[in-house]
């Protein structure tokens, strides 16, 4: 497989569960399913620390934590929540990696991001595009992780938001072995061009909010501009 095919199982991965999530359905059961469905359409294992399927709802949304930590709570899901969820397919050591944070109002999913009723929720989302959107005209080849990293810091505190992730990172290369990853952190002089793949994944807040938001693709170069997988 390409990494844009396993890519595509992710993506795949999302829209379908948005399709399954009902109320009273349990975390555990949408790591489950979307586990299931990544394997069915390729997948034949997953690269991060073996787990499909991060997922999170509610106050579980600012958690940050390393795959080593992760448990799947039991936590219920309400007829008006929010819930993210992270995915790290592979086939043949080819990585995917996506996640995308769901918004369910009156019992549905609302897709379009400026129909959410709850302000909160609707800020920090289109505040996710925003970042995504920015990294597309900030980045380009000569542009190195260190720099990128305070960029977009720097532009998520002017906007009132702060970073959860548990290292204070924005993504990491693509690679065949998760430890030779390489990090948007600082004293990473390294370009990002320097890599084939890298991903883009912001996990934001607002100061003393109960509520975190995370969108993440895989980006690369193609003749000198910024692409998403």
């Amino acid at each position: 497989m390409e990494y844009s095919e396993v890519q595509k199982i992710a993506k795949d991965t999302i829209e379908h569960i948005k399709s399954k999530i009902t109320v009273g359905m349990k975390l555990t059961d949408i790591r489950k399913l979307c586990e299931n469905k990544m394997l069915a359409s390729g997948a034949d294992s997953f690269w991060y620390w073996d787990i499909g399927a991060f997922v999170f709802s509610g106050d579980e949304t600012t958690i940050s934590v390393s795959g080593r930590d992760y448990v799947t709570s039991d936590r219920i899901i309400a007829p008006d929540d929010i819930i993210t969820i992270d995915l790290s397919p592979q086939n043949n050591n080819i990585w995917g990696d996506y996640a995308r944070t769901i918004i369910l109002e009156n019992d549905k999913v609302v897709d379009d991001i400026n129909s959410i009723r709850n302000d909160e929720w609707r800020r920090g989302l289109l505040m996710e595009e925003a970042l995504h959107k920015e990294l597309i005209a900030f980045a380009a080849p000569q542009t190195t992780f260190e720099e990128l990293y305070y960029h977009i810091n720097q532009l998520i505190t002017e906007c009132g938001f702060i970073n959860l992730d548990f290292l204070g990172n924005l993504g990491h290369s693509i690679v065949k072995d998760k430890n030779n990853r390489i990090y948007t952190e600082k004293d990473n002089k390294a370009l990002l061009s320097s890599v084939d793949y890298f991903t883009f994944e912001p996990h934001i807040s607002v100061p003393a909010s109960k509520y975190g938001y995370k969108k993440e693709n895989i980006y690369y170069f193609k003749s000198g501009n910024l692409i998403e997988l």
